[in-house]
């Protein structure tokens, strides 16, 4: 659930860009990202119930709580990665750096929740991260990257919640989506 709405972010930012924030643009933006989100939630819902019987495990509760420090350290990374480029002038390189920490974060989330889709959404992100710049047109500062990196979170998502994603297999830890 939370991958559809940070897809859809980097995804207005670029529509924003491109568009010059075309108010039905943005609006198409908003609603997939919306109904992207109640489809996830929708079969949260649905399996809520089993999920409460089960009971959190203590593999589960290690793999939350691994879950939050990287998280926290992820935006840590971020903050200061920033402020680096601004203050030595390149600032066109934040989006890349950006979208590689988080690329860099689904690696160890990866294995505390065995589930290797998550491998392939960083590895995905990463790569994004390393080859647009110089490939896009306007390098590091072209708007490309956050399309890219959105339509990449959406597809880990949709992976996520569909068939395809219960045989990615997040084993006993249901948060990995």
């Amino acid at each position: 659930m939370v991958l559809f709405p940070f897809g859809g972010v980097w995804i207005g930012v670029y529509a924003w860009r491109m568009t010059a924030g075309n108010p039905f643009v943005m609006g198409a933006v908003v609603l997939a990202a919306l109904a992207l989100g109640v489809f996830a939630w929708r079969r949260y819902r649905r399996h809520r119930p089993a999920l409460a019987a089960i009971g959190p495990t203590s593999r589960q509760k290690r793999a939350m709580r691994i879950f939050h420090i990287v998280n926290a350290g992820q935006w840590i990374a971020i903050f200061v990665a920033i402020n680096i480029l601004v203050r030595v002038g390149l600032p066109s390189w934040e989006i890349p750096c950006v979208i590689a920490i988080v690329g860099l974060h689904f690696l160890p989330l990866a294995h505390v929740f065995n589930y290797r889709a998550h491998y392939l959404a960083g590895a995905a992100l990463v790569a994004l991260a390393m080859l647009y710049p110089l490939l896009a047109p306007h390098g590091p500062a072209d708007p490309v990257g956050c399309l890219g990196a959105g339509l990449i979170l959406w597809a880990s998502a949709f992976l996520a919640v569909t068939v395809a994603g219960d045989r990615g297999r997040a084993n006993d830890v249901p948060q990995a989506a």
